[in-house]
């Protein structure tokens, strides 16, 4: 496993019926009607080339796996669908940055009604963005790499 939240099978998710949580809730939202599925670590064991692979080649097969779980039969999510499993699978990442006016942009950009929907490049783009301006960021770079 490649350490990912998203890896990890107790992870929680919450129904996209469900109003998103508010932000000062102190972790990610309960599971509420998501279908159930194969867990994400199961089905990342499952590709056989990754048995071998690295951590960060795992990291990013879990966000693709994450993706198509909750992707439509065209293989792209709604712009509610998104910022519904940026909360329930990104909560750590996103926590805290409700007034950073980058993050506004983003967020408000998915509250639009718009027929528009959010691609795999998209929702890549997206994760790499909501990471870089991350408080976790600076949590994760001051993590001691040697003994």
């Amino acid at each position: 496993m490649c350490g990912c939240r998203t890896s990890v099978p107790s992870m929680k998710q919450y129904s996209v019926s469900q109003p998103a949580p508010a932000s000062t809730n102190k972790g990610p939202p309960a599971a509420a009607g998501m279908p159930k599925g194969v867990p994400i670590a199961k089905q990342l064991a499952s590709i056989k080339a990754l048995r071998k692979g690295s951590d960060l080649e795992k990291a990013f097969a879990t966000a693709a796996l994450v993706y198509n779980n909750h992707a439509d039969p065209e293989n792209k999510l709604s712009k509610s669908e998104t910022k519904s499993l940026l909360q329930s699978q990104f909560w750590h990442f996103i926590q805290g940055q409700e007034n950073k006016p980058k993050y506004q942009e983003i967020i408000s950009s998915l509250d639009e009604e718009s027929e528009n929907k959010i691609n795999f490049e998209d929702f890549m783009i997206l994760l790499v963005s909501l990471t870089l301006m991350s408080d976790l960021l600076q949590e994760i770079k001051n993590v001691k790499t040697t003994k």
